[in-house]
């Protein structure tokens, strides 16, 4: 997405479709995250399984989907009619390389990668009324990125809706980025954010003051949201969107 917005930035094209697809809920692909003991192993109760931010959390569970968005410049769009949802206004990349799969634990590169994304949309961080999160429901990931939050909004992170929809969906991969950067416009757009379900053990590890938007969807006028987007290797993308007034 953030290839696609750049193309359009510097004139190469006036529409680009860009998105995400992925189907892992193979033997191959279970097992090869079975034997990294990233999944969860709450097999008993599959459908609470994905519990970020949840003292109990034990590791993400895999999903399958796929989204699609059609990025366009604005004079383009409006010329063509089309209804906008949102506008793209940046994003930023980072790598932390800390692990092949555990993120570094004071969230160093997802600091980094916010803060491009920031910088690159011309925010700044009290500008931001919605997060949606990374959060797949690992021990380590959702520790740091909560940290990474409070470290970049300071105060003002008490003041975000903040979630992961990955609670609803699992971890769908290559189809997450652009899932969740679609879920995030959907909640400017119609003005409720969505929860972070089947939370119900405080973890304290977790700053009680951050409002994870726990178990039911709230209502809020969001005027900007972010989508963060990481992968195991430490590569990391955040997404910036801004409502059309």
């Amino acid at each position: 997405m953030i290839d696609a917005l750049n193309y359009i930035r510097l004139g190469h094209c006036d529409v680009v479709v860009t998105g995400g697809s992925e189907a892992a809920v193979t033997i191959a692909g279970m097992g090869g995250f079975n034997a990294m003991h990233a999944l969860s192993t709450r097999n008993d109760n599959p459908e609470s399984a994905s519990r970020p931010f949840d003292a109990e959390r034990d590791g993400f569970v895999l999903g399958e989907g796929a989204g699609a968005i059609v990025l366009e410049e604005y004079e383009h769009a409006v010329a063509r009619g089309a209804k906008i949802y949102a506008e793209v206004v940046g994003g930023g990349l980072s790598s932390d390389a800390h692990h092949m799969t555990a993120p570094h634990p004071e969230g160093v590169g997802v600091i980094a990668v916010m803060k491009n994304c920031l910088e690159n949309a011309g925010l700044k961080p009290e500008e931001v009324d919605h997060i949606n999160t990374h959060g797949t429901s690992t021990p380590l990931g959702d520790v740091a990125e909560l940290k990474a939050i409070s470290e970049v909004f300071g105060e003002h992170a008490k003041n975000i809706n903040i979630n992961s929809t990955k609670s609803m969906t699992g971890h769908l991969l290559g189809a997450a980025g652009a899932i969740e950067a679609i879920a995030s416009i959907l909640a400017m757009e119609h003005g409720v954010i969505p929860p972070t379900i089947n939370h119900s053990v405080v973890d304290e590890n977790i700053n009680p003051d951050l409002n994870l938007t726990l178990n039911k969807a709230q209502k809020r006028d969001v005027k900007v949201a972010m989508s963060n987007t990481f992968g195991f290797g430490g590569h990391n993308a955040c997404v910036a969107f801004k409502k059309i007034v």
